[in-house]
């Protein structure tokens, strides 16, 4: 499925403080204007995160399958060999839909760095305590973004809340914690902190394989944009449309394995689909909203810097002053610096030419991510324009009329000061 071609508009043109962006996205464009050095900024990111996001999604499935609610989970960081080789659904000669023509188990990049990181070759225990790894704190804000975020559509999180869930997170919280009358006299205390760490669990589930499938999905479009197969913005963002609707009804589930035995907490039957219960909270909950690191915003009530309703809040990279504060909310500095081992040449090259010395290279790279994800929310936009109104070249302005009136209510939300809109619009913010 392709976006469609655009025939000149037949409508007036748009009175939104946001006009020219509203006319390039009904000419089939993104929110992010399409120039050599826009395509050359997010493609090159989109490489830079598919690497510690190979990372991301293994480790988060290894969470929930297996470290699930161990206590005192000290080494859910330390990624055994069983999920490095996992394959990759979308990847590889076995791959369920083929999006990458790489190799379906861990990037040869990341494991390379597993093993150096940026200092020597020593004992992973040694990286680890030296800070010297993939930050996985960043994938569990995230996480935790989506699961504080809940009730934004779709099946998943209602179901969390039923009578079946609860039933199926009983019988694998006794299984784990079977042999343990401990954890056993704690669940029967307090069942409620029990399941609702389990809840936490189901969405590291539904964060991996999100996840699982984004990652080749950037490499892919790595690949090509080398072979020169994506020249422009709206390749880029047409790319990733057509990608939404091809995995849009990928399972998402969560099961538990212990001592041998699976459990399904969520199972696959309950016929979850990706698009609907991970894409779209995900892109809501960490894009828009997230949470103000402490430290940026006072969460004291009287201070007033927090919004009252959850709706309100804009810290996501969609708004994000991107100054490094260390932290995975506004800006997601720990990304930034995860991002910053894997860059390709050019990127590195292009910021030689424009950073004010090395250490300014990881803002450069925030400024360059955050118009990757703008064009990622406008393959968002389109795709569900594609999905609940009409085509761009539909001949009748009614329709027209409906498609514009879309698009100006996905801009209202970016009139906010904070929003980065405006700025990713001039080539020299940086």
């Amino acid at each position: 499925m392709t976006t469609a071609t655009p025939t000149k508009t037949i409508l007036p043109p748009s009175q939104h403080e946001f006009a020219d962006v509203v006319h390039r996205l009904e000419a089939g464009g993104a929110m992010l204007p399409d120039t050599p050095e826009n395509l050359m900024q997010i493609i090159g990111l989109y490489k830079a995160y598919a690497v510690p996001m190979d990372f991301y999604w293994r480790d988060l499935l290894y969470i929930a399958e297996r470290e699930f609610l161990n206590p005192l989970p000290f080494f859910k960081y330390f990624l055994p060999k069983e999920y490095l080789d996992l394959h990759n659904h979308y990847a590889g000669d076995d791959a369920d839909l083929r999006i990458w023509r790489g190799q379906a188990t861990a990037h040869p990049e990341l494991l390379a760095f597993m093993e150096k990181g940026e200092t020597i070759k020593m004992p992973r225990l040694f990286h680890h305590l030296w800070h010297d790894r993939i930050n996985m704190e960043f994938a569990e804000e995230c996480m935790r973004a989506m699961l504080w975020h809940r009730g934004m559509g779709g099946q998943f999180d209602p179901y969390l809340d039923s009578d079946e869930y609860k039933a199926n997170a009983d019988r694998a919280i006794k299984a784990y914690f079977k042999g343990n009358p401990a954890m056993l006299g704690l669940y029967k205390l307090f069942p409620d902190l029990f399941l609702e760490q389990c809840r936490q669990m189901s969405y590291y589930s539904n964060l991996g394989l999100f996840w699982e499938i984004m990652a080749p999905v950037f490499f892919e479009m790595s690949d090509l944009y080398d072979e020169g197969k994506i020249a422009s913005v709206p390749d880029a963002m047409n790319f990733l449309v057509n990608g939404i609707f091809a995995i849009a009804g990928r399972p998402i589930y969560h099961h538990v394995y212990i001592r041998g035995e699976r459990y399904e907490i969520i199972p696959k039957s309950k016929g979850f689909m990706w698009l609907y219960e991970a894409a779209l909270p995900y892109v809501e909950a960490v894009f828009y909203r997230t949470s103000p690191f402490r430290g940026t915003k006072s969460y004291n009530a009287q201070a007033k810097q927090v919004p009252e309703e959850q709706k309100d809040f804009h810290f996501g990279i969609l708004y994000a002053d991107v100054f490094p504060v260390g932290t995975a909310g506004i800006p997601p500095t720990l990304l930034m610096q995860d991002m910053l081992h894997f860059l390709p040449p050019y990127l590195v090259d292009y910021y030689g030419k424009h950073c004010r010395g090395e250490d300014d290279m990881l803002i450069q790279l925030g400024v360059s991510f955050q118009r990757s994800m703008y064009c990622v929310t406008s393959a968002v936009i389109q795709a569900l324009r594609t999905a609940l109104l009409y085509p761009l070249d539909d001949p009748n302005p009614k329709h027209l009329q409906a498609n514009r009136a879309f698009f100006e209510a996905q801009l209202d939300r970016f009139k906010r000061p904070e929003a980065r809109l405006r700025n990713i619009q001039q080539q020299d913010y940086r």
